[in-house]
């Protein structure tokens, strides 16, 4: 991506209790002169009070000092306490990493110590700084260095203390400040404390999530101090389909007094002379979409052209990472990062008299609208107006049909940054779970000797469809198009032979994604006394009664339900269709229909004109549902898992 990734600061907090200083202190390569570390050390505890972790936090702190401008010092401390084998490797390999556009590093120390202070190794074993390279695959341009630093005497019993100091010499958006801490760390922490020292006229915008203790606020002179220091946190356990947003993990975050409006301005002013497209640009634009039969083709056609056309390689060095090039630029080197694909979209569009706009974004979700910092984004999309609404566009996806975006945008919050007038503040629209379908259908019959031989096709829609068209990109040769139908036949029945195989350019985002076989001579039924056997073409899903079982076994639930996690909001169908020989009758297992708030369910079996039909359909869904309701899934789970059904058993015909 191309632009700088919020830092997600899982470090922590440190001494309590604490008294709260007028002053952060002041850390040197010496030490911080209000943590003592014999009483750290100290704290070291009985790994057969903590059976399930491998290591413990004694110490976890954080001390940010951060100006009107925007330039900060961020000093961190952990001292990790090592329980199990299983997390020596980790402690014994640390890497960091820094801007050197903007950024200084210094590794204060790091060492290995025992419980009662007593140093096993005072300081590296081996360390290297060297620059990040580009990728050849997905190459990303960044000028970041990289510390790799490799300890000895790392072992079960011993402690790892480190300390490191990143000095922000600027903040390419003037005053912009943005910080997230993760309090709860997924490990006990006996001790922890954030610090954050700043302007007594800097009104910080501050968000705590579920802290069970209260932070302390000094004033001296022109300086406010703000301090989060508890201690004795237990390890909080992952629970299965926990919501991100839940009241169990603490945390603070904070940004800058400046506005989502700031933001856009800044932004418009980096890209405002970079819209403009020469006279010889402006001519392959429109021959590009002469041939264009309406508004939405139109875009549709430039959409095409700077996702597949204009390679992505990300750029992310200096402020080259925020400013974006002009399209002559990209078009000229035939690539460019999300910023340049999304201007150069915007400009062409807007030569063609649409109302095109930049729209500023997070590559996985998750922007806190509370709190506006240029640091919450790395990522750029558009949007064209178009007689319709607005359609929104990643010219980075290559694979995706003009209108669609990838399923880490959708419901999202997004910038938008027009030529004129002020940024917007816009959700993302979402696709509902049936534009997301996968849709797989087996149809045939079968001869006397239990042969099957029938077709499959497969198809995807909405966002889906980029599993198949991904396997498309590139034209298979014949040897590969052979085995493609044979795996997928041989999936079905054993021996089965694949043939006839129709697919799609994965680049052609106007042909549907779907994929097509003849499917021959497979093996379905097998010999059961004086009746068949046919293995159930869409298996059993009998496993969720094991599913339902090991939630109930779970200790009391904690964490609220994410229903986007249990299937996902799409709709997944299987068909199968199967013509039996004249007189021959299955004994159909019972259909089930489940239905709750986490989606539903359908397994049926019927039997008409001779013709076994089997259909499995699931819909998943949205929506954060409280613990309480963990015994809805249960029972859900359990109701699904009664479609338990491997085999069915098939009556011949009698004999005459």
């Amino acid at each position: 991506m191309t632009m700088t990734r919020r830092g997600r600061l899982l470090l922590g907090l440190l001494l309590f209790p604490f008294a709260a200083a007028a002053q952060a202190p002041r850390i040197t390569p010496a030490g911080d002169p209000s943590v003592q570390s014999d009483s750290i050390y100290r704290l070291a505890v009985d790994p057969r009070d903590h059976p399930d972790e491998s290591a413990v936090f004694l110490l976890d702190d954080g001390v940010i000092v951060v100006e009107a401008d925007g330039r900060e010092s961020r000093t961190f401390r952990q001292v990790v306490q090592v329980l199990k084998q299983s997390a020596v490797e980790g402690l014994a390999e640390h890497s960091f990493s820094w801007s050197p556009d903007n950024e200084q590093f210094t590794l204060n120390w790091i060492r290995v110590v025992r419980p009662d202070g007593s140093v096993v190794s005072a300081g590296p074993a081996q360390q290297q700084e060297s620059d990040v390279p580009a990728a050849m695959g997905a190459p990303v341009y960044a000028n970041r260095k990289v510390l790799r630093v490799s300890l000895s005497g790392v072992a079960v019993g011993t402690i790892v203390d480190y300390s490191t100091t990143t000095v922000k010499t600027r903040a390419w958006v003037p005053g912009d400040f943005y910080q997230w801490w993760g309090v709860s760390t997924g490990l006990s922490v006996q001790r922890s404390r954030l610090i954050v020292d700043a302007p007594a006229t800097e009104a910080l915008r501050i968000k705590e999530r579920n802290l069970n203790f209260a932070r302390q606020t000094t004033r001296a002179g022109d300086r406010q101090v703000l301090t989060w220091a508890t201690g004795g946190l237990k390890q909080v356990e992952s629970e299965a389909y926990a919501a991100d947003s839940n009241d169990i993990y603490m945390s603070v975050a904070l940004s800058s007094p400046l506005t989502w409006g700031d933001i856009g301005r800044w932004y418009g002013g980096l890209a405002a002379d970079r819209y403009a497209l020469p006279p010889d640009l402006a001519a392959r634009v429109r021959a590009m979409v002469s041939g264009a039969r309406s508004a939405r083709d139109t875009a549709a056609v430039v959409q095409r052209w700077v996702a597949q056309d204009i390679r992505y390689v990300s750029i992310a060095l200096g402020i080259g990472g925020y400013q974006p090039r002009t399209p002559a630029e990209v078009v000229a080197a035939g690539f460019g990062d999300c910023k340049d694909k999304a201007t150069l979209f915007v400009a062409a569009l807007r030569l063609l008299g649409f109302d095109a706009v930049t729209v500023l974004a997070s590559s996985s979700g998750g922007v806190d609208r509370a709190l506006p910092s240029m640091e919450q984004f790395d990522h750029a999309i558009a949007y064209v107006s178009l007689p319709e609404g607005r359609v929104y566009t990643d010219l980075t996806v290559a694979l995706l049909p003009f209108g669609l975006l990838p399923p880490a945008l959708q419901g999202e919050f997004g910038l938008a940054v027009p030529a004129r007038g002020a940024a917007e503040e816009l959700t993302f629209p979402q696709e509902t779970p049936a534009d997301r379908l996968s849709l797989i259908e087996l149809s045939g019959r079968l001869d006397a000797d239990g042969r099957f031989h029938g077709a499959y096709a497969e198809e995807m829609t909405g966002s889906r469809q980029w599993e198949l068209r991904d396997a498309f990109e590139t034209p298979m040769d014949s040897a590969g198009r052979a085995n493609f139908a044979r795996r997928i036949a041989q999936g079905w029945f054993p021996g089965a032979k694949g043939d006839s195989l129709q697919t799609f350019s994965g680049l052609d985002l106007s042909e549907p994604a779907r994929v097509s076989l003849a499917v021959q001579d497979g093996r379905a039924l097998r010999r059961s006394g004086d009746n068949w056997i046919l293995e159930n073409p869409v298996g059993s899903i009998g496993k969720f009664t094991d599913a339902a079982d090991a939630l109930e076994a779970e200790p009391v639930r904690l964490f609220p339900i994410d229903a986007a996690k249990v299937f996902g909001p799409e709709e997944n169908v299987i068909r199968v269709r199967i013509a039996l020989p004249p007189g021959w009758r299955p004994q159909l297992p019972p259909s089930v229909h489940a239905t709750s708030v986490f989606g539903e369910y359908w397994g049926t079996y019927a039997f008409a004109d001779g013709t076994l039909e089997i259909t499995r359909r699931i819909v998943g869904t949205r929506g954060i549902f409280p613990p309480s309701r963990l015994g809805d899934l249960v029972t859900w789970f359990r109701a699904m898992g009664e479609d338990d059904a491997p085999f069915i058993l098939i009556d011949p015909a009698p004999a005459p």
